[in-house]
């Protein structure tokens, strides 16, 4: 299967999606209007609250939510075939992610920024509102620590990219005091000053790589993971002008460049899908994710489709810097859409690679000398076993072309599990096949391992940040002072707590583990948001139009509820049965079952809502108050 009309036809279904579907929920669901006070302009506090170029804004919120799913769920994924994958990030993005992410931000923003908990609380009841706070907790803990595990494989042994990241954390501060105090105002200077910083830092990477410098900025896996708490922390306490906004802002830039240009790149090179649109491993037992197509196929592509986490940066940052309400459209809808997009590359470039280099690169083979003889002879004899076997069953998996693409990126790709070098190698692949910028393998290998680790890096940073404010204001109920955002020593407080916990599921945790167990409680989340969205609808008096948010719930919750007992059945628990990993079975065994029956609390309470049970609580601001009578 050729590339080119598959990203042709996504491109225009999102398109058509966002200039009819989301007019449609503007105008008729949410009846955007722009005479009502924003709480940037309300509630402004120079800090937190601060009204925001809807621009800016926008590679600020894009830059938080595209994080490690969008880039690598798709390549997880192509296990299962090209096609599975890519109907899910088409349809699910159009119908559900970018549903869900407008209609949280639209909610927060009428009701001064407020939380998803605090949402659920003064929508549903104080009953779910208080079991939202104790999930969305959990969930946010488990997301951050699936979206660092990420970085830390991408930077871990990496001066090339750890430089470059590292360069744009200062540049960032530079362009927040340029336009924010120096030249206040001055977008576009401050825009080409990063844009240029930005390409300087990838210029500067590859010298440094290659320079006596290199061995000091050569990290283990554990530094790195030391040096994103410390960011995470700092990033979090530092007013959201400083370096927060400005460096989502920066990176903005290289992410909406970096996938424009490989959508070119498809264009032009219009490299054939090696990978078959449906796979043998559709029915179970694959080395990358073990389960069927059906539920696991939806919560490893955990962000591209739809994705919880996206409520608490729509329901937290967001709505106290947007300008006018208007901006909500194209902020909430448009940049879940333009994630899809980030996905069905993603999902591209990693399935025009050969399967047997897919799967060779995905797969233990006992090349890690750090483990034991017996165990590297085992992880060996299966993947040899699994090569030998699907070969001669007609699906092809012995390599390809990875001896050229190791010697010609100078990496050892081999055994390199977690999908961000797979993806890695199918965007080196393609930019090389580009007319006039062949021969370059090695340097548009390494660009695209410091593109992911940038990409998923912004979204750690507003990620702690949003968890901060979740924890305060849940502290908020036993202490008063911890509800207030800009109060210094509960921001402290909040956030040391935050990123020890996610430091700590890093440190001890894999990919094989933690994914799963990010993908089921992101989806969860999702579910829990749609509830919300479905309660707000109904309460303002426009129930005609709740099938907007009641589909892709009935879906989202149903599918992800019968992924999360498979795993825990087939992957958690038995854990629990080796001694080395025993309490790591246990803790995800434990936790996923809490997100679990909270989300089910949660929506039995909705729908006791939405048929009128109860006393319905006291709302912040009514939704109705704007259009009622659309």
């Amino acid at each position: 299967m050729n590339a080119l009309p598959i990203i042709v036809g996504s491109l225009c279904v999102i398109a058509i999606a966002y200039r009819y579907y989301s007019a449609f929920i503007a105008a008729k669901v949410l009846a955007l209007d722009d005479s009502r006070p924003m709480p940037s302009q309300t509630m402004y506090d120079g800090h937190n609250y601060y009204p925001t170029n809807k621009w800016v804004l926008f590679g600020h919120h894009f830059a938080a939510i595209s994080g490690a799913g969008p880039l690598i769920g798709p390549v997880l994924a192509a296990q299962f075939g090209f096609l599975p994958g890519l109907l899910w990030l088409v349809i699910g993005v159009c119908l559900g992610g970018a549903v869900h992410d407008f209609m949280i931000l639209a909610a927060s923003i009428r009701r001064r920024g407020k939380s998803l908990a605090e949402i659920a609380r003064t929508e549903i009841s104080p009953l779910s509102g208080f079991v939202a706070g104790v999930a969305i907790l959990f969930i946010v803990v488990i997301a951050l620590a699936g979206l660092g595990l990420a970085v830390v494989n991408a930077l871990a042994h990496s001066p090339w990219g750890t430089f470059t990241v590292g360069f744009t954390i200062p540049l960032a501060l530079f362009m927040g005091l340029y336009m924010y105090r120096f030249r206040k105002g001055k977008i576009v200077e401050a825009s080409i000053i990063g844009v240029v910083g930005l390409l300087l830092a990838v210029y500067l990477g590859g010298r440094v790589a290659d320079s006596s410098i290199a061995p000091a900025l050569t990290f283990s896996a554990h530094k790195v993971t030391l040096l994103m708490a410390a960011y995470g922390f700092i990033a979090s306490v530092l007013p959201v002008w400083m370096l927060l906004c400005p460096r989502d802002y920066l990176s903005s830039y290289l992410k909406i460049g970096t996938i424009a240009f490989l959508i070119i790149g498809v264009i032009l090179v219009h490299p054939n899908l090696q990978m078959p649109a449906i796979t043998p491993f559709v029915s179970g037992g694959g080395p990358v994710v073990t389960g069927k197509v059906y539920p696991f196929v939806f919560i490893t592509i955990a962000c591209g489709a739809i994705s919880g986490f996206h409520a608490l940066v729509s329901s937290g940052t967001t709505p106290k810097m947007i300008a006018k309400e208007t901006d909500a459209r194209m902020i909430g809808y448009g940049s879940m859409l333009m994630e899809g997009v980030v996905g069905v590359v993603a999902l591209i470039a990693a399935t025009s690679l050969f399967p047997g280099d897919y799967f060779a690169a995905n797969t233990l083979q006992g090349l890690n000398p750090d483990k034991p003889a017996a165990v590297r002879q085992i992880e060996s004899a299966r993947y040899a076993r699994m090569v030998n076997e699907q070969s001669a069953k007609g699906f092809d998996l012995q390599p390809r072309e990875l001896d050229r693409l190791e010697a010609e990126t100078g990496e050892k790709v081999r055994e390199r599990t977690g999908g961000a070098v797979t993806l890695a190698l199918g965007i080196a692949k393609i930019f090389d096949g580009i007319p006039g910028l062949r021969g370059l393998m090695k340097y548009w290998y390494h660009f695209a391992i410091m593109f992911e680790a940038l990409f998923i890096l912004t979204t750690i940073d507003t990620g702690t940040r949003v968890a901060r404010f979740l924890l305060g204001e849940f502290g908020g109920r036993f202490y008063k002072k911890l509800e207030e955002p800009n109060w210094q020593p509960g921001a402290i407080l909040t956030s040391a707590l935050i990123v020890a916990a996610w430091t700590a599921f890093i440190w001890s945790g894999s990919i094989s583990t933690i994914w799963p167990m990010f993908g089921i409680a992101n989806q969860l989340l999702a579910a829990v948001a749609l509830c919300v969205a479905t309660t707000i609808i109904i309460n303002s008096g426009k129930a005609k139009y709740s099938w907007v948010t009641i589909v892709p719930l009935s879906f989202v919750a149903t599918t992800t509820l019968v992924a999360g007992w498979e795993s825990i059945t087939d992957i958690f628990w038995p854990l629990t049965q080796d001694p080395e990993k025993a309490v790591q079975g246990y803790i995800n065994t434990f936790l996923t079952a809490i997100i679990m029956i909270a989300s089910i609390v949660i929506l039995a309470d909705s729908i006791r809502r939405w048929f009128g049970f109860g006393k319905r609580p006291q709302s912040i601001v009514e939704f109705a108050e704007v259009g009622s009578a659309s």
